[in-house]
């Protein structure tokens, strides 16, 4: 079953389990990205996927909009979206469902759109093709889309092409056109990167009003822990293709059990912090991990790692298991917390 999955009450939109993309090139040692990822999301629910560059998050998405290319990729496991299986489905399954019930912002806005078109004709065409709309009507829902997403004169914006806008607009327009249909299901991955602080906080209040309005199912790929603490319902941290911690985002900011979680959240700088007061950046790299298969990838980089974190049991990974109500955990020497006094809340931590 999928892991961190949504509130037993309600429907899954999306279900992963066991997702594990493996890179190969002739000659070359296979590598895996993502190695057994489970989770599920429900209708209004917002998820957030947490980790350094380099983790698999990005990948993650990729497999589950079919987007990773056929050579040199395997993908093995199962992607159900409301019931139907993506993962080894038709093209055409696929094109029908992308845009109209489940729609991706990509990373990389300059790259992400085609330089030779205009950007109302990238916007538009989503709207002719699932929204049965003729142009007319697609131009002026373009232009509305344009303007919820802080866009200046949009009527203007769709006439020109990508290399005219500056990289923020590139990154709304992407966005207008994700939400074009009000899919179903919307994954972000890294969707403010670009964005100053003030349309930072437009944008993410306008995917907050997208989830609980009509009900969409949000993935949010970040390392901005802020982001997720104010716009996540639960978070799974995710370390050298596997998910390390899943937790209610106020439990995991106020006790995080993993040390690559809690040294995710040390290494934000404080308001708080006296002048010249030091970061506390984790030590070492993400190249630094070892594969899952001899201990603990994080072991390396863990200041609570011990003799048992680079041993394999009974020849497989250190499992995923139970830390308590609503709480997965991937390590033998966790993080410890006082105990939380009776009536305390953690969402304190989170805001």
């Amino acid at each position: 079953m999928p892991t961190g999955g949504a509130d037993p009450g309600q429907s899954s939109v999306l279900e992963v389990e066991e997702l594990a993309v493996t890179f190969t090139r002739r000659g070359e040692a296979a590598t895996r990205a993502v190695d057994g990822v489970s989770f599920a999301v429900a209708a209004g629910e917002t998820i957030g996927l947490v980790g350094e560059s380099g983790c698999g998050k990005s990948v993650t998405s990729l497999a589950i909009m079919g987007l990773l290319p056929r050579r040199g990729v395997q993908v093995s496991g199962s992607v159900r979206f409301g019931g139907t299986e993506l993962v080894g489905a038709a093209d055409r399954t696929l094109r029908e469902l992308r845009g109209a019930d489940m729609a991706m912002v990509f990373q990389d806005p300059l790259s992400s759109l085609n330089p030779t078109v205009p950007i109302g004709t990238q916007v538009t065409e989503v709207l002719v093709e699932h929204e049965d709309l003729n142009r007319k009507q697609a131009t002026a829902e373009a232009i509305d889309l344009l303007d919820r997403v802080g866009i200046p004169d949009p009527a203007r914006r769709l006439k020109e092409y990508p290399h005219q806008l500056s990289g923020g607009m590139r990154q709304r327009a992407l966005i207008a056109m994700a939400l074009a249909c009000s899919p179903r299901l919307l994954i972000a991955d890294e969707p403010t990167t670009a964005l100053d602080v003030t349309i930072q906080a437009q944008i993410l209040e306008l995917l907050r009003e997208l989830v609980q309005g009509s009900g969409t199912a949000l993935v949010m790929i970040t390392h901005d822990l802020g982001v997720v603490a104010g716009l996540c319902d639960r978070v799974h941290v995710m370390y050298a293709g596997k998910i390390i911690e899943s937790a209610d985002r106020h439990d995991l900011f106020a006790r995080p059990r993993q040390p690559y979680t809690g040294g995710l959240l040390a290494s934000v700088p404080r308001l708080d912090a006296g002048r010249g007061t030091p970061l506390t950046p984790i030590r070492g790299s993400a190249r630094d991990a070892i594969p899952w298969a001899e201990g603990c990838a994080f072991a390396p980089r863990c200041d609570n790692a011990q003799d048992d974190c680079l041993t394999e049991v009974s020849g497989s990974t250190v499992p995923l298991e139970y830390d308590g109500p609503g709480r997965e955990l991937r390590c033998r020497h966790p993080l410890t917390h006082p105990p939380v006094a009776s009536g305390a809340t953690a969402s304190g931590a989170a805001r």
